[in-house]
């Protein structure tokens, strides 16, 4: 095809034209660089990640997650990418998938504290240990570090929709680690080492008041005062009155009531909330079945139906306390007063004012 000169003068300025204008266009920067029939790379690559975290395919979900977190730093998905590479590690479990869960969470925490799934990362570091726990009588290392985080939960998310739930953990918790002391402060009362056993029995009850079996942790601690002899009368009678008072439903209440007698000492009035309290316990405690009874044995996990379902869980560390056989230092043992220190103002004072341990002692002057 053939064109004439005229064309050709109209088309090559045309094509400029466009040429120039599309360079325009390409270099113009979109108020909404996304459009409608678009979706986000990076939500793609997050859709993608829950998928394969649904459908179990936990290391590939990492790795796209870790993509996702390394190519677009700037993400509003970049936060739950991080969450969702420790829930990756949490549902994998295992050894190694547990610590790997537990370090990805306290990162969560540490650089998103205010977000609404830091909470949730700090209840996950409870079920961690939580799920862990093993029965009284064995290592209570988990149970230590369970109360550790379900406590965190409530001192740092007090708010949070997780703290009913974590509370009633706590107080799981609190009941194994509890029981724990119990059992060797009988072993101790048992043997007749009544010092070592009114020392973790006391223990038990001022740490963990809620315990199933705190009353009978001051019976057994009361009794031990009793059988060290009439120096510790007074140990005794405040043990026996506690129990009075605050365990008012107990079967060792009338027991207390009558060595208050014995001991000539004032019988408190019990306590109408400590009543109450014991009263909805016994109401609303669960009994395990008869299968889960036989199979006891059989289950690493500690039995904790017994728990309370009311009240505030102990929320201090337990403090250390020494048994009462142990003699006390007298008021003047030892250095009394404070420590000062002061500049020197006197250059000559070491001239004039020498150590006194650096004067030779004076011989003592005969006698006549």
């Amino acid at each position: 095809m053939r064109f004439s000169k005229s064309c050709l003068k109209i088309a090559l300025p045309l094509a400029a034209t466009i040429a120039l204008s599309s360079c325009g266009f390409k270099h113009k920067k979109y108020e909404n660089p996304i459009t409608a029939q678009t979706q986000q790379p990076d939500k793609i690559l997050f859709d993608k990640a829950v998928t394969d975290l649904e459908k179990g395919r936990y290391e590939i979900a990492r790795i796209t997650l870790n993509t996702l977190i390394n190519t677009y730093e700037s993400s509003e998905y970049l936060a739950k990418a991080k969450l969702a590479i420790a829930d990756a590690w949490y549902r994998e479990g295992g050894a190694r998938g547990r610590a790997q869960a537990e370090a990805e969470y306290k990162d969560f925490i540490l650089f998103y504290p205010t977000m609404p799934e830091a909470a949730e990362s700090q209840e996950k570091l409870c079920m961690i240990h939580y799920k862990q726990m093993d029965k009284p009588d064995r290592d209570p290392n988990e149970a230590l570090r369970a109360e550790q985080e379900c406590r965190q939960v409530l001192i740092q998310f007090p708010n949070s929709k997780f703290a009913p739930e974590v509370e009633q953990l706590l107080r799981n918790t609190q009941e194994v680690l509890a029981d724990s002391e119990m059992r060797v402060g009988d072993f101790y009362h048992r043997r007749g080492s009544f010092a070592s056993a009114a020392n973790r029995l006391g223990g038990v009850a001022d740490q963990y008041p809620l315990y199933s079996r705190a009353d009978e942790a001051l019976w057994l601690e009361g009794d031990s005062y009793t059988r060290l002899g009439p120096r510790f009368r007074q140990q005794a009678g405040d043990t026996y009155t506690r129990l009075v008072r605050d365990y008012p439903l107990s079967d060792f209440a009338e027991q207390a009531k009558s060595r208050l007698k014995t001991l000539e000492l004032p019988i408190p009035p019990s306590d109408a909330a400590a009543e109450a309290r014991m009263r909805f316990e016994k109401e609303n405690r669960t009994n395990p079945g008869m299968f889960r009874r036989l199979t006891g044995f059989m289950r690493q996990n500690p039995d904790m139906s017994t728990a309370a379902k009311s009240g505030t869980p102990q929320m201090n560390p337990p403090k250390q306390s020494v048994p009462v056989t142990v003699p006390v230092p007298g008021s003047q043992a030892g250095f009394q007063g404070d420590v000062t220190v002061a500049p020197v103002t006197d250059p000559t004072a070491l001239e004039n004012s020498p150590d006194a341990r650096q004067q030779p002692p004076q011989p003592a002057k005969p006698k006549p």
